[in-house]
C-alpha cells in the first residue's frame, strides 16, 4: 500500500468545515433579545425597553459514515485489500470521534475477512496514516477512513465478506435527546442528535475467483488409412479452453510444446475454425521452431461469458 505510512505520534487533528452548519447554529453561539414598547403621551413619544434574555446554543452531537464503492472485488488469500469510507461530523459543534473497524461476525455475508496488521487509517494531508487517537472534525467537517483486511484461502467464487466502521463521538451517545451537561463545545451543554452521535456502515468484498482449464484431445490417422501410431502418421491434437467463474483472465496465451519424435504440420493451426498462420504475424497464433518448438495462440482477455476457445493443430511421427 503504497499511499499508507504509519504515525510515529499520537493522532489529532482538525478538518474545517463550511460555513452553513448540518446542524443549524454553531454550539457556542450567543443569542440576545430585547423588546421595546412605544407609545405617545400627550406631545411626547416614549419608548420603553424591556430586560434583555440570552441563551448559548448546545451542541448537537451527529455523525454520518458512507462508502463510495460499496463493493470491492477480490481474489482467495488477497492481502491489504481496502475499503473507503466518509466520516462527517453533521453536528454544529467541532467533535472528537472514535472509530473502530468490526470484520468478524457482521450479519449478511458468506465468509469473515481478517482485519490487516494496521487495520484502520485515516487521510491526513493526501496520505493514509495509521488511527490511534480519536479524530476531531469541525462542523459539517469530512475525512476519509481506510479499512484494510486479508481475504481467507477458502473462499470460493460469488462469495460476500462484510468489513464494518462504526464512528462514536467521544462526547457520548446514546439515545436522540440524551443531555451531556457542560461538556459541548466551550463548555456548552451537548445533546444527542438522530444519528444518536454512532454511526455504522459496511462496505463488501466480492470473491471473484476465475478459473481456466484445458482438455486436449487426440486423434491419429496413418497413411495406410488406419488409425496406427506408426512413422509417417498423423497425430491431429484438439485444445479446448474454458473460463469458469466471475471475472476476467487478462492477456491469456496458449502454449504447447512439440512432442519429441514428432514434427509440426505447416499450416495445420486452427483457432476456433479459423485458420492460423505459422509465422509471427497479425493473427493470434504462431510457430516457435526454436530453442523449443512450440505452438503459441493468444486467447486474449477471457470469461465465463467467451465460452469454449478451441485450438487444434498436428504434428506427424518421425
Amino acid at each position: 500500500m503504497s499511499m499508507i505510512r504509519k504515525a510515529g505520534a499520537a493522532l489529532a487533528f482538525l478538518l474545517l468545515g463550511a460555513h452553513a452548519h448540518a446542524a443549524g447554529t454553531a454550539a457556542g453561539t450567543n443569542i440576545q433579545n430585547t423588546a421595546q414598547v412605544s407609545y405617545t403621551v400627550g406631545a411626547s413619544t416614549v419608548t420603553a425597553s424591556s430586560n434583555s434574555t440570552s441563551l448559548t446554543v448546545a451542541e448537537i452531537l451527529d455523525v454520518n459514515v458512507t462508502i463510495a464503492n460499496a463493493s470491492v472485488t477480490v481474489s482467495p488469500s488477497a492481502t491489504g485489500q481496502q475499503l473507503i469510507f466518509t466520516v462527517t461530523n453533521t453536528g454544529n459543534g467541532s467533535e472528537a470521534f472514535n472509530l473502530a473497524a468490526l470484520s468478524a461476525g457482521v450479519t449478511g455475508d458468506n465468509f469473515d475477512p481478517t482485519l490487516a496488521s494496521t487495520p484502520l487509517l485515516v487521510e491526513v494531508s493526501g496520505s493514509f496514516v495509521a488511527y490511534s487517537t480519536p479524530v476531531t472534525l469541525a462542523p459539517d467537517a469530512a475525512v476519509r477512513v481506510m479499512v484494510v483486511n486479508d481475504i481467507p484461502s477458502n473462499v470460493t467464487d460469488g462469495q460476500r465478506g462484510r468489513s464494518q466502521l462504526t464512528a462514536t463521538a467521544a462526547t457520548g451517545s446514546g439515545t436522540a435527546g440524551t443531555a451531556f451537561t457542560g461538556a459541548g463545545t466551550g463548555g456548552v451543554d451537548a445533546v444527542v442528535g438522530s444519528s444518536g452521535a454512532k454511526k455504522m456502515m459496511f462496505g463488501e468484498y466480492l470473491v471473484e475467483a476465475l478459473t481456466v482449464g484445458a482438455v486436449k484431445t487426440q486423434t491419429v490417422v496413418d497413411q495406410f488409412g488406419g488409425s496406427r501410431p506408426v512413422p509417417g502418421a498423423r497425430i491431429n491434437y484438439q485444445i479446448v479452453v474454458t473460463a469458469t467463474g466471475t471475472g476476467t483472465a487478462s492477456s491469456a496465451q496458449f502454449t504447447d510444446p512439440i512432442p519429441p519424435n514428432t514434427t509440426f504440420v505447416p499450416g495445420s493451426m486452427h483457432f476456433n475454425s479459423t485458420a492460423l498462420s505459422d509465422a509471427a504475424d497479425a493473427d493470434a497464433g504462431q510457430y516457435i521452431a526454436t530453442p523449443t518448438a512450440e505452438v503459441r495462440v493468444s486467447l486474449g482477455n477471457l470469461s465465463q461469458a467467451s465460452g469454449p476457445q478451441t485450438i487444434t493443430f498436428a504434428v506427424t511421427i518421425n
